[in-house]
């Protein structure tokens, strides 16, 4: 009888075997996929359209060819705090993996036992030494749900240490380069400076000799203040900027050693790919995928609940409790099999599935939402890259305008053709300007590193 109602069951499970409970994860296919992103370089030669290689694949080295901040970058993938818990959720997610698989196999327990008897003037010892093992057949799927979500889970938190890596390494860079910008700002302000200074004493030079009066003095004296203000500014950014930079690296605040900023040298060319296969690489549209995928097993983990679960259960002893005293013992086997059918639990088995539907949907509404963000960021990042690249053409142009009017203005104060006043609108014309040029470059630099990003890079 009990070999008939187990090949019934086993003959059950085979038909089922197209339920949904059974099958694994796919992408749905009611996601929006096309358009991710505007495609702002279409047209022009820094963008090549391929669905294979992208920018994002290249190791980071390959990217950020600056040496020191290669070894910044070392530096805070080993020390820094975030990437370390985003290690220790990916192990805690493998012991969990570990465990989902573990119970496919029997469970096995020792439990002796002793017993003292006595009455009426006689005494007996019973005793037995068990071995039980108990084994949950997976007919409908109450143990490989389990297991495949523990397997997505385990993959979503490898992701998320990925996206923290790839967020660690855009953080650093982008705190180095805004260094380096503000040590160039710096060192334009303080040519300019320096300039202001010398031309204070043109001018007192000129009051002494009666070519120059009070007014013109003074406007010189208040443009050289100016500029020396915006030094402390500077240097206050710095520090902070490198204080920053210092929490990455999970250091205390100190000074970061550097280049220049005119010495970096970016990648001018981007292949970034078809959309989803562009955003494929990037973690955490992956994390938030397997996100889905672990919903989707939690859905059908709640259906399988509504099936029999075949436990078989069996148990091997020595004894000498036999019906009567008998020593020395003898080994006794049991083998037991059982069927547990919900009967009486049927609303919460419901409302557990309708919460797992829930949660499903909201699951992929994330993925979805991510996928579009993705895409926006790819597509920001390359029209950024694509305005500040025009803008430094026309900005070298109105910088070296500027230069020149600057020191046609000054030949001509010193002939006595132009006032003070022309002087000192020309020299701050061609400190904005240069100041705007290094903001521009910058700008390009914020854009490549976003693109990297946005692309999934960050790999080693």
């Amino acid at each position: 009888m009990k070999k008939s109602i187990i090949i019934c069951m086993v003959g059950v499970a085979v038909m089922m075997s197209s339920c949904r409970i059974y099958k694994a994860y796919e992408r749905p296919e009611d996601l929006v996929t096309d358009g991710l992103y505007r495609d702002p370089l279409s047209d022009a030669d820094t963008l090549n359209a391929i669905a294979g290689t992208t920018f994002g694949d290249l190791p980071w080295r390959d990217v950020f060819t600056d040496t020191q901040l290669q070894a910044i970058i070392e530096q805070a993938l080993e020390n820094n705090a975030d990437i370390r818990s985003a290690q220790l959720t990916v192990e805690q997610a493998h012991a969990s993996l570990t465990a989902a698989r573990l119970a496919y196999l029997p469970s096995l327990s020792l439990s002796p036992q002793g017993t003292f008897n006595y009455a009426m003037h006689t005494s007996a010892w019973t005793y037995s030494v068990p071995v039980a093992a108990s084994w949950q057949v997976d007919l409908f799927g109450q143990l490989l749900n389990p297991n495949r979500k523990a397997k997505v889970t385990y993959e979503q938190a490898q992701y998320y240490e990925q996206a923290v890596k790839a967020n660690i390494i855009s953080a650093v860079a982008n705190l180095y380069y805004t260094l380096l910008m503000l040590d160039r700002q710096f060192e334009i302000s303080k040519e300019t400076a320096d300039l202001l200074k010398r031309s204070v004493e043109t001018i007192e030079a000129f009051q002494e000799a009666g070519l120059a009066n009070g007014a013109a003095l003074e406007q010189s004296r208040a443009a050289y203040a100016q500029v020396m203000a915006s030094l402390p500014a500077i240097k206050q950014t710095i520090r902070e900027t490198e204080n920053s930079l210092c929490l990455i690296l999970n250091v205390p605040g100190q000074e970061i050693p550097r280049t220049t900023f005119g010495a970096q040298q970016l990648p001018t060319n981007f292949e970034t790919g078809v959309p989803v296969q562009m955003l494929s690489n990037r973690p955490d549209v992956k994390a938030a995928e397997m996100s889905l995928a672990a919903c989707y097993y939690d859905t059908n983990s709640a259906r399988a609940a509504f099936y029999p679960q075949l436990n078989i259960s069996g148990q091997e002893a020595w004894t000498n409790n036999l019906g009567q005293i008998v020593n020395p013992g003898k080994f006794m086997t049991t083998l037991m099999a059982s069927i547990t059918q919900p009967l009486f639990a049927k609303g919460k088995l419901i409302a557990g599935l309708k919460a797992a539907k829930a949660n499903e949907e909201k699951a992929k509404l994330t993925f979805q939402t991510t996928l579009l963000k993705a895409g926006n960021e790819v597509s920001n990042a390359l029209y950024k890259y694509q305005i500040s690249t025009e803008k430094s053409v026309s900005r070298k142009e109105q910088v070296e305008s500027a230069r020149k009017a600057s020191e046609f203005t000054t030949d001509l104060f010193e002939l006595g053709t132009a006032s003070y006043l022309e002087v000192l609108t020309a020299q701050q014309s061609y400190l904005t300007a240069q100041l705007s040029e290094v903001t521009d470059t910058y700008d390009r630099m914020q854009a490549v590193i976003s693109l990297y990003t946005a692309l999934g890079g960050g790999k080693e």
